[in-house]
């Protein structure tokens, strides 16, 4: 981000010290300047799409050609432990890719999930999604 004073993607995601996260759907468009920005808050890599390992967080690339959005956020949640949050990283609306947010409440509340708060991380937007059926 760079200039003096900003707030960074991780501080924005409300991420930092010992909060282990796990990133899914990564692909060639994702913004790997969020990913690296984490990385450095929390002083380890990313954990991949297919750890078995427990995780705080979860930062989920979705576009909307990757297919249902609800059996997505099931499967993201399947790694959080009790209290952890899904970060929703979806290209803005009316862009290609691009997800309504009518559709990311939908989805959320279908798949037992709240969204708590939204945010722009540059030309992605984001979601934080927690919810009482994240239970382990």
């Amino acid at each position: 981000m760079g200039a003096p004073g900003a707030v960074s993607y991780a501080e924005q995601l409300g991420i930092s010290g010992d909060v282990i996260v796990q990133e899914i759907g990564w692909d060639e468009d994702a913004d790997t300047t969020i990913s690296e920005d984490i990385e450095d808050a929390i002083g380890q890599p990313l954990l991949d799409e297919d750890t078995d390992e427990l995780c705080d967080v979860v930062l989920l690339w979705f576009r909307a050609s990757d297919g249902d959005l609800v059996d997505s956020l099931v499967d993201a949640a399947r790694n959080l432990t009790t209290g952890g949050k899904i970060w929703l990283l979806t290209p803005a609306p009316r862009t290609p890719g691009g997800v309504q947010p009518g559709e990311v409440s939908e989805s959320a509340q279908l798949a037992g999930l709240v969204q708590t708060k939204s945010d722009r991380f540059g030309d992605w937007q984001g979601a934080c999604l927690t919810g009482a059926s994240i239970k382990k």
